[in-house]
């Protein structure tokens, strides 16, 4: 092979086309009667010059003859079908199936799919944040909560099917998910109306189910400006704080324009589409099939779903609420889902109640701080500890090492 083709035939399969450099070569020895003044002329090989000459202009196919691990055509299409109705990527692409179908497939084989196909969606950039919504560690169960709805019949995240197969049964319209920051137990209720009544009606039940099961300290709600929660109105807004103030409840407004800082509640709803309402709600014939699915997607959520969120570690929320340490019991993440139209009976009775607590002055906190004067030993000077079984222990351990070993009262 000459070092310095006259013609560069690469060169010209690239610029050109393949079949324009064989023929050249063709042409070349017609004229020259030889192939290997032919392959030095184009800086090839006399193989490749013999190729072009009793072979097919255009290139051949490079597909194998026989391929018995390739996937069964039914299921490649299947896997089309599926990317194009949802728009999911492999990932979550082969969840999707195996929840829906049955069917396990792997991300590489629907990756290598997707891409023969071409089924390539764009990667959108995301700016990240060096700050974190809370600080984590210092969180307690149940006191930063953040609360959104979610409008279930959004053509942007159902898929045709799933989307007139709700239409037509006439499933509930809106979501009502109230999260904990701390250990991510939620709580979820749904109504076909979006009213500050439903609001109030919401938050009312699930302060009284966190009430009644022990927490004592003070609670942080975190929502948008929407109607249904009072935003744009002062009056309301003033009134569902007079009439709550009972569970001593605080209520905190995101920045117009910043979902992020609802992030926890937010990025639930892209979970919520992805594991529930796409696999699932196809296979719910009305409104109390539905309500059974999302009693048990609630319950998957909150027991056996691990989080690997920011503080979280790989935990179920229930795992997380046990590793805290507090003396609330799991059972607080058993919460019944609800469908508002139901409890609308009781609104009157509900704010009769809470007319009548108003009246009589605020919720009390129980939360115990215990004494610490001197402290030796491993433990800092003045650290407190809270009324729970790890900080019992914690503060009798450290007492017990500054008596030099004898136990403390108590």
């Amino acid at each position: 092979m000459n070092k310095h083709p006259v013609i560069d035939y690469h060169k010209l399969r690239k610029e050109k086309s393949p079949a324009f450099a064989r023929h050249m070569v063709k042409m070349k020895y017609k004229e020259l009667n030889n192939i290997t003044k032919t392959a030095e002329y184009f800086g090839i090989t006399r193989a490749t010059v013999r190729r072009a000459i009793y072979g097919p202009e255009d290139d051949m196919s490079r597909k194998p003859k026989s391929s018995p691990n390739k996937t069964p055509e039914d299921i490649e299409n299947l896997i089309v079908f599926c990317a194009k109705e949802t728009g999911f990527k492999h990932v979550r692409l082969k969840h999707y199936i195996l929840e829906k179908y049955g069917i396990e497939i792997s991300e590489n084989t629907i990756k290598k799919i997707l891409k023969r196909n071409g089924i390539v969606r764009s990667k959108k950039k995301r700016k990240k944040t060096g700050r974190h919504l809370y600080d984590y560690e210092k969180l307690l169960p149940f006191s930063h909560m953040q609360m959104d709805t979610k409008y279930i019949l959004d053509k942007k995240s159902l898929p045709v099917l799933a989307y007139n197969h709700a239409k037509e049964r006439g499933l509930p319209l809106y979501e009502w998910n109230i999260i904990d920051a701390k250990t991510r137990i939620k709580f979820t209720a749904y109504s076909y109306e979006l009213n500050s009544t439903y609001g109030f009606l919401f938050v009312f039940l699930v302060l009284s189910w966190i009430r009644l099961h022990g927490v004592r300290w003070g609670i942080s709600i975190r929502m948008d400006n929407g109607s249904e929660f009072c935003g744009g109105s002062a009056r309301k807004e003033k009134a569902w704080e007079e009439k709550l103030k009972m569970f001593d409840v605080r209520f905190e407004r995101t920045t117009p324009g910043k979902p992020y800082m609802n992030g926890i509640v937010e990025s639930y709803h892209r979970a919520c589409d992805e594991y529930f309402l796409t696999p699932y709600i196809e296979k719910c014939k009305d409104v109390k099939g539905f309500m059974i699915k999302a009693q048990k997607w609630q319950d998957a959520w909150n027991w056996y779903r691990r989080h690997e969120g920011i503080g979280m570690g790989g935990l179920t929320p229930v795992q997380k609420l046990k590793e805290t340490g507090t003396m609330i019991h799991e059972h607080i993440a058993s919460f019944p889902v609800l469908l508002l139209e139901d409890w609308k009976m009781i609104y009157k009775d509900v704010m009769e109640f809470t007319n009548i607590f108003s009246s009589t002055g605020q919720y009390l906190r129980t939360k115990c701080r215990l004494r610490t004067s001197k402290i030796v030993g491993d433990a800092k000077l003045g650290q407190k500890y809270h009324w729970t079984c790890a900080g019992v222990k914690n503060y009798r351990s450290t007492i017990a090492k500054s008596n030099n070993g004898k136990e403390s009262p108590g």
